[in-house]
């Protein structure tokens, strides 16, 4: 008799091991593949792409270059004094609004982390704003506008920088922020823990608002974009589908609003090029 109740509980662990399973398989989002429509050659896609209705800006630490958004040719690069060239150490995600290119910066991998936004005039690639976050949430990795509001992100990681003994604010503390005009906090949201399991030890690195409303978020490696957003209650972020692409590896990402077709511009930063990529037209999804 006892005999039979140990097997009888074994059985029964086994059982609900294996729901328990089921759910976690079934409760994944949906996965939908994207296909590369064009490559660019571009020395400076190393971080990220910003993108307007003329041109594509390939992103790398300390420098952005302006490429003609048919041919890929460089048309201009930003300006290089050696103040500001001392100033800017890690440029991360961009985008172009009313004539300005802003781009997330930080100081990665120093400590304490310390962030800002760094502000370009398309028309003539000079440098004309700055905004100091100082010590905030993070490093913060990518800036957007949207529905009269910006948003970002502040990133950390798992790994353990050099000089360090700890990880680097580790990643489950990356939050996804609104902000005012003025660049004030006005809501913060966590990840799900997936999605954060997944771009460890790194973290969110690119992110751009989609025409559906859909917050679209890349890691720093892996080939896929995660199709995000807002929750109607609680503080994490609604994770809605996953979207692939062989030969993405993360980094900065940019829709392009300036056509109606459904085209989201990345980069590869092994082969420095810029990628027009195809993106699918998602069901309904909630």
């Amino acid at each position: 008799m006892r005999l039979f109740s140990i097997k009888r509980f074994q059985s029964l662990a086994v059982y609900f091991l294996c729901a328990l399973a089921a759910v976690s398989v079934s409760a994944q989002p949906p996965e939908f593949n994207a296909n590369i429509i064009e490559r660019f050659d571009a020395v400076d896609a190393f971080q990220a792409v910003a993108v307007d209705a003329d041109s594509f800006y390939a992103i790398t630490n300390k420098r952005l270059t302006q490429h003609d958004k048919n041919t890929g040719r460089a048309t201009q690069q930003s300006d290089e004094n050696s103040q500001l060239s001392d100033a800017l150490i890690h440029l991360d995600s961009g985008m172009v609004f009313e004539g300005k290119l802003y781009s997330a910066h930080s100081n990665y991998p120093g400590w304490p982390m310390t962030s800002s936004i760094e502000v370009w005039d398309v028309a003539t690639m000079e440098h004309i704003e700055s905004h100091s976050f100082g010590v905030m949430l993070g490093s913060f990795t990518w800036l957007d506008r949207y529905n009269g509001s910006w948003w970002g992100a502040f990133a950390n990681y798992d790994i353990v920088q050099r000089g360090m003994t700890e990880p680097y604010g580790e990643t489950y503390n990356t939050v996804i922020v609104q902000f005012d005009d003025d660049f004030e906090v006005v809501q913060s949201w966590s990840l799900p823990a997936e999605i954060l399991r997944r771009m460890s030890p790194m973290s969110n690195s690119g992110g751009s608002w989609g025409s559906d409303g859909h917050l679209y978020l890349s890691g720093h490696d892996d080939p896929e974009i995660y199709v995000m957003a807002l929750p109607e209650t609680g503080p994490e972020l609604d994770w809605l589908a996953t979207v692939r692409l062989l030969g993405l590896n993360g980094q900065g990402i940019a829709w392009d609003r300036t056509i109606d077709d459904n085209i989201l511009w990345a980069i590869l930063r092994s082969t420095r090029q810029v990628l027009k990529i195809g993106m699918p037209v998602l069901p309904d999804i909630k």
